[in-house]
């Protein structure tokens, strides 16, 4: 299983992680820790290079993650996917039209129990679960909420990526480029 063929979703911290990701094959990837002026440019110079780029919205500098901010950058920046914590930033992103993903933080059952709540009450287009090390967690969130599955987190080798796809996840985000080489789309 893949996204769009894509088993490693390129998470983009700086400037320099972003060219590289630009002069990729990789069509789909994801921004962290991005600042609001850089917003703008960053995601018309991913256009520019045909690159379907998720922001991860929680993560912005300068921006609030919430409703209105949700609404400001679908319709400025058109990103492909929005990822949140937040229940209504997921709601407004799909309402939207964007693609809606889910981030969980799975540490306790605790958590696994009031992230299903969530997910049941959002209906995301996708879940990103983390830490991506629970192949067994994995398989689980799967099977009971029937979406697809991003994963990251404390994953750093090639055979964690394996085990996280193996497990049922459509796509690995990492910042990691020596995992991002080793997963590069041939064409």
């Amino acid at each position: 299983m893949s996204f769009h063929g894509q088993k490693v979703l390129p998470a983009v911290r700086e400037a320099k992680d972003f060219e590289k990701m630009l002069e990729s094959k990789y069509t789909y990837g994801v921004f962290l820790d991005i600042h609001i002026s850089r917003l703008k440019s960053c995601f018309q110079l991913a256009e520019q290079h045909n690159k379907k780029m998720i922001l991860h919205l929680d993560l912005v500098q300068g921006l609030k993650s919430d409703e209105f901010a949700t609404e400001y950058v679908c319709q400025e920046m058109k990103p492909y996917g929005i990822i949140s914590t937040k229940g209504n930033v997921i709601l407004k992103a799909k309402q939207k039209k964007v693609k809606a993903i889910q981030r969980v933080f799975l540490l306790d059952s605790s958590s696994i129990t009031k992230s299903y709540s969530l997910i049941e009450r959002t209906d995301p287009d996708y879940i990103e679960v983390l830490p991506g090390l629970m192949s067994k967690i994995i398989t689980e969130v799967r099977e009971k909420t029937n979406k697809e599955i991003f994963t990251g987190g404390l994953i750093s080798t090639v055979e964690e990526v394996e085990a996280a796809i193996e497990s049922g996840a459509s796509a690995v985000t990492t910042s990691d480029r020596s995992l991002w080489k080793h997963f590069e789309p041939k064409e």
